[in-house]
């Protein structure tokens, strides 16, 4: 019996996942975190409308969800002051980002990220043969000039932004991106990542014309709305491309009960208001925490905060793998120098109190293990 005939371009890709996700870590260790707080989720839950919304569905879950997202788009245009035609909805931003890879990206054309950001869009983009090029962060920030140079150096079809940024926390006015944009290379889209942008000031969020052609912009209700596990991302941009993604997209990738949730979600403002008042005060706790053990919050417009733990890349490490033995679910930065910070989602209390019960045990046990 033969094996099937996979693709040249399958053969040459291992057959990993991006993340190694806290279910797996668990396995792992034999026993369940006490807290969980590195997937960047909303620990603070949803809308209580957006729950009722999906358990209402449930009923109704022998059907299909609408293919075309009508409600939803319709909801999310009158939000935006935009017209549906601008607005594609898909399994999250990571799935939305598949299908953009998947309509422009042939073997060898070059895109351009980041080196360190966000890594499932470099899994896409190894996925369709694209060969990536990446620039080193400035200052903890993903740095347009840099992005947008090396785009125009390489000739890339894509350039991948995150603001705010995963995993630093940092940000940009969303007017100096728009300024920035002047320097993007002809034939070049930006793909601009606002996952975290309900988290973070006023003015973050880039104004850019919804109908210019050199941009689409991609949200989430998986952080602020806190429906991470019901995979609803939308994408902003000129109606010809967003028609293009009806070429590819799964059809039928919604189900019935997340496009409820997501309505919901949207339409319970005063629970986004809570929940951007929890995300504050944990990002302050966070930031105490780390200044209690003589470490260094970097500054977040995001639901987590990037902790400088001072050294290298292995006592981060170190410090990281002593929290998770202690029971806690954290992650860090995978590339230099920001891998010398550790990564800590915004919780309730309960939660932050067990990371600041830890930390310094952890600390200890780094410093043992590295001889710093």
């Amino acid at each position: 019996m033969s094996d099937p005939r996979y693709t040249p371009l399958a053969q040459s890709l291992p057959a990993t996942v991006p993340f190694v996700g806290p279910e797996t870590q668990e396995r792992q260790r034999g026993a369940p975190f006490d807290a969980r707080l590195g997937a960047n989720e909303n620990i603070f839950g949803p809308s209580p409308r957006a729950i009722a919304a999906m358990q209402d569905a449930t009923a109704d879950l022998w059907m299909y969800g609408d293919p075309e997202n009508y409600d939803l788009r319709q909801a999310l245009a009158l939000h935006h002051r935009i017209q549906p035609e601008n607005i594609v909805v898909g399994e999250g931003i990571d799935g939305l980002l598949g299908y953009l890879v998947r309509l422009l990206i042939n073997p060898g054309d070059c895109v351009v990220t980041s080196l360190g950001a966000y890594p499932t869009f470099n899994y896409h983009v190894a996925g369709f043969g694209g060969v990536l090029h990446t620039v080193p962060y400035v200052d903890d920030h993903e740095d347009p000039a840099s992005l947008f140079a090396k785009a125009a150096e390489v000739d890339a079809k894509l350039v991948y932004l995150a603001n705010p940024d995963n995993p630093m926390a940092s940000w940009h006015r969303g007017a100096e991106i728009v300024t920035a944009m002047d320097a993007l290379p002809e034939g070049c889209l930006l793909v601009l990542d606002e996952a975290y942008v309900e988290c973070a000031p006023n003015g973050t969020a880039a104004p850019v014309d919804i109908n210019d052609p050199r941009v689409i912009r991609m949200r989430t209700f998986s952080k602020a709305y806190g429906l991470a596990g019901a995979r609803v991302g939308y994408a902003l941009g000129a109606p010809g491309l967003i028609s293009a993604f009806n070429k590819v997209r799964n059809h039928f990738g919604m189900n019935r009960s997340a496009q409820a949730g997501a309505l919901a979600a949207l339409a319970d403002s005063d629970w986004l208001t809570h929940v951007q008042s929890e995300i504050t005060n944990a990002r302050d706790r966070l930031s105490q925490i780390a200044h209690d053990n003589g470490l260094t919050p970097l500054p977040s417009a995001t639901n987590f905060v990037a902790i400088d733990c001072g050294h290298d890349g292995a006592f981060a490490k170190a410090t990281l793998d002593a929290l998770i033995e202690a029971g806690l679910f954290v992650r860090m930065p995978f590339a230099e120098p920001q891998n010398r910070c550790i990564r800590v989602s915004c919780g309730p209390a309960s939660d932050l109190n067990q990371f600041a019960a830890a930390l310094p045990k952890a600390l200890a046990a780094a410093r043992a293990a590295t001889g710093r």
